[in-house]
């Protein structure tokens, strides 16, 4: 299984056998349930549905109540696909349980998350702009403007990309190569060096 879904608990610190303190942030990575496998017969490629997190069965849509009694399962939170090789198929089910011992202290992982988002922002916060110029010589609340954002009659547009202000953040993001710390199986519980995006009790993908 290349990964597993989690929720990011918070951070930490941890100090190495060396004495270095090193800042760590706690997730809980599964248990996650196989609620479907998907084959070429049926759906064209190969890939394997995990769920995470239990749900109530009346805030559940009908037809998502009977996805799960297919699988055997409780209704869950938050559905992912992983794509698989269909070699390595053969080793998942219907209902099979996927959990921490998917990863090994000391090895690196990828984390996927939702970065939290600041709502529209200007060009000083999202681009780091300098704005336009000091506070004095004539300069009159232009301060944290974008200034010029083009030329005139050529080429009479303003073009692609330019940088401007609008939504930052609530962004897909992926932070790559992160030791995994320590691992506590009994509370699912996995203990990854550095920060990840996300507000707490965001859901995050562990990939291997």
């Amino acid at each position: 299984m290349p990964g597993i879904i989690g929720k990011k608990i918070g951070m930490t610190s941890l100090f190495t056998p060396d004495g270095k303190n090193i800042p760590c942030t706690l997730i809980e990575a599964g248990p996650c349930v196989v609620t479907q496998v998907k084959t070429i017969a049926t759906d064209g490629y190969t890939a394997v549905q995990l769920g995470y997190g239990e749900k109530k069965a009346k805030n559940t849509t009908k037809p998502l109540v009977g996805h799960f009694a297919k699988a055997g399962t409780t209704p869950k939170k938050k559905l992912v696909e992983f794509r698989l090789e269909e070699a390595e198929m053969a080793d998942y089910s219907a209902g099979a349980e996927i959990n921490t011992s998917l990863f090994i202290e000391g090895e690196f992982v990828d984390v996927v998350g939702t970065s939290k988002g600041k709502g529209f922002q200007g060009v000083v916060k999202r681009y780091n702009f300098a704005g336009v110029g000091g506070q004095t010589h004539g300069q009159h609340n232009r301060g944290r403007h974008p200034g010029s954002i083009g030329a005139c009659s050529w080429p009479s547009r303003v073009f692609k990309g330019m940088r401007m202000g609008g939504r930052m953040g609530n962004d897909r993001v992926k932070v790559q190569n992160l030791k995994v710390m320590r691992i506590v199986a009994d509370k699912n519980l996995i203990l990854v060096s550095g920060s990840i995006p996300g507000a707490k009790n965001s859901f995050v993908l562990l990939e291997k």
